[in-house]
């Protein structure tokens, strides 16, 4: 309901949006462009000036018409095309037939009237737009005459005032944040905004100490959420600087924060563990990322705020989801995958979430944010969190967000004579199944294996009482994973790209090997494997299981050779 009265309110004020269009004020020049630190591919510039955009896996070619007057083949093409990141690709080849080009599309933009239609007025596509408009203003207006400099900056200010009136109505979580940093950027970059930097930077410090967890995480417990973030939160800083301005504490301090968390989500191969939202990892943002990451330190264990937990033994990494869903107004994203984790040795990943494509995102949303897209255990095949699932209320929202799931969730850690221990429950079954989750994971000292335990049980510890309660453990399988039945179906062996050879036991239960897809491939989803244990609680409680790394793997036997113990052998 709030959302529905800021949205009455924006369209109220529309009018007043119009009206101070007709005088656009004292922002007349630009005085300073921010730097982009995302990727740019010089080669791409050849192919927009011939026509072809190619934005988030499609390919559009315009034959002489303006790109603008195109249907879009999707909404993350459009997406991509109104946000105007593609400016860096020109501004990389910075040759004088780019930089024509570039003023060429932007004047067709300012002059079509698809740059009315819904999408292009959308908070987060304006916000970047602005940005993109910021950062490469040289590029467009480096020798340009002043009556397209006016045009150009009429444009720009239209979009800053609609995005301070999209504050009434927008999504809470990293929009709400994109469109803070967007008008802290212009008020940096223009000139005579004096007033509005004390205001943009008041506003901006407020949304990041709510958004921004005291341990670094994001409110929506998206990995990916970082990554989008500081990649315009680093710029920002430098901004303030280049004005000879002191950034606000709460920005340097949230970068701080922040910083440390892009290694406690990375596994070996640097690829981020899959949980609530997280997609394919930009390889090439988190490399420019962590340039800025002075500490280079060995990534913290336990992030209590945003709730995941990271052992590491030898080659080993688990990262562990141990949180409530985050609030209402910002799970739209948000996955039901509480007490799932992630298994990888070395370079190698092995037990994964399905995660989320980067494009055609509606597709997959309903199976991608289920339990059984997880490596969990899922009770009579229901998610541990429930969505809203009426149509109507959904377009209301703009989005699906948690309304239901775990409301206690604990973690207990500690060293043992044999390892790291990590005790968790959920009781995000209890209302529907009056069962809690509880997994148990032993991390050996040398990670060599991995030990745990599942069990559905009363709060109480008495017996478990009703009909549906037979459950599902799955392990989720990377798909350079190679798995095969040993053992009449108890043992399964794992084969890794760097010839490590790994076993997965359950000797009391019979394991299966079922289809499986890995949706946060580079190149889309994927088919792969999963390992399924399907049991009754009232008949099997506790399911104990292990991962171990065989003692003829590569990396065990260059380890015994190294220290002296074993010849080498063939393999």
């Amino acid at each position: 309901m709030g959302r529905f009265a800021r949205s009455m309110i924006a369209r109220a004020s529309g009018s007043l949006v119009a009206l101070s269009q007709l005088w656009p004020g004292r922002a007349d020049r630009l005085i300073i462009a921010p730097h982009d630190l995302r990727t740019a591919d010089a080669t791409r510039s050849a192919e927009i000036y011939a026509g072809r955009f190619v934005f988030a896996g499609k390919i559009v070619t315009c034959h002489g018409r303006s790109v603008f007057d195109l249907e879009p083949p999707s909404e993350d093409w459009e997406v991509a095309l109104l946000g105007f990141g593609w400016l860096r690709h020109l501004r990389a080849a910075d040759t004088a037939l780019t930089r024509a080009n570039a003023r060429s599309l932007i004047d067709e933009w300012l002059s079509n009237p698809s740059n009315r239609r819904p999408l292009g007025r959308r908070a987060d596509v304006m916000a970047r737009r602005v940005i993109s408009l910021l950062s490469h203003a040289p590029l467009v207006l480096g020798d340009t005459d002043g009556k397209f400099y006016r045009r150009y900056l009429r444009g720009l200010t239209r979009d800053i005032r609609h995005l301070r009136f999209a504050m009434l109505d927008m999504p809470d979580g990293v929009p709400r944040l994109q469109v803070m940093i967007a008008l802290g950027y212009a008020s940096l970059c223009l000139a005579n905004q004096a007033r509005n930097i004390r205001g943009a930077t008041r506003k901006l410090s407020d949304e990041l100490q709510r958004q921004i967890l005291p341990d670094g995480g994001h409110i929506s417990r998206n990995p990916g959420a970082l990554i989008e973030l500081l990649i315009d939160l680093l710029p920002l800083r430098q901004t303030f600087a280049a004005r000879n301005i002191a950034p606000p504490p709460a920005l340097l301090n949230a970068i701080d924060r922040m910083m440390p968390m892009l290694r406690f989500f990375r596994h070996g191969d640097g690829s981020f563990a899959l949980f609530n939202g997280m997609s394919s990892t930009p390889s090439d943002l988190l490399a420019t990322l962590l340039a800025y990451d002075d500490t280079h330190g060995t990534p913290m264990t336990n992030m209590p705020h945003s709730g995941f937990h990271r052992l590491e033994a030898g080659a080993m990494t688990v990262i562990m989801d141990t949180g409530s869903p985050p609030p209402a107004n910002v799970s739209q994203d948000a996955h039901a995958g509480c007490l799932s984790f992630e298994l990888s040795s070395g370079p190698s990943r092995i037990v994964i979430n399905c995660g989320m494509p980067s494009t055609g995102r509606d597709n997959w949303r309903p199976f991608a944010r289920s339990t059984s897209a997880h490596s969990t255990l899922t009770c009579h095949e229901t998610s541990s969190c429930q969505f809203v699932e009426i149509s109507a209320v959904k377009r209301l929202l703009q989005g699906a967000p948690i309304v239901s799931g775990p409301a206690n969730v604990e973690s207990y850690r500690e060293a043992v004579a044999d390892g790291e221990l990590l005790t968790t429950s959920h009781d995000g079954y209890l209302a529907r199944f009056g069962v809690v989750h509880r997994r148990v994971l032993m991390a050996a000292h040398d990670g060599s294996r991995l030990d745990g335990e599942d069990t559905l049980s009363s709060p109480r510890g008495a017996p478990i009482k009703g009909r549906d309660t037979d459950f599902a453990l799955r392990f989720h399988l990377h798909p350079a994973v190679k798995a095969s039945h040993l053992s009449e179906g108890r043992v399964v062996m794992l084969a890794l790209p760097n010839r490590d050879i790994w076993t997965f036991e359950a000797l009391s239960d019979r394991i299966e090997l079922e289809d499986s897809v890995f949706l946060a491939g580079n190149d889309g989803p994927r088919r792969t494997a999963q390992i399924v244990i399907r049991q009754d609680s009232k008949d099997v409680a506790t399911i104990r299981w292990s991962f171990v790394r065989s003692t003829v793997s590569t990396a065990a036997t260059s380890a015994r050779r190294n220290a002296g113990r074993e010849p080498d052998l063939p393999l």
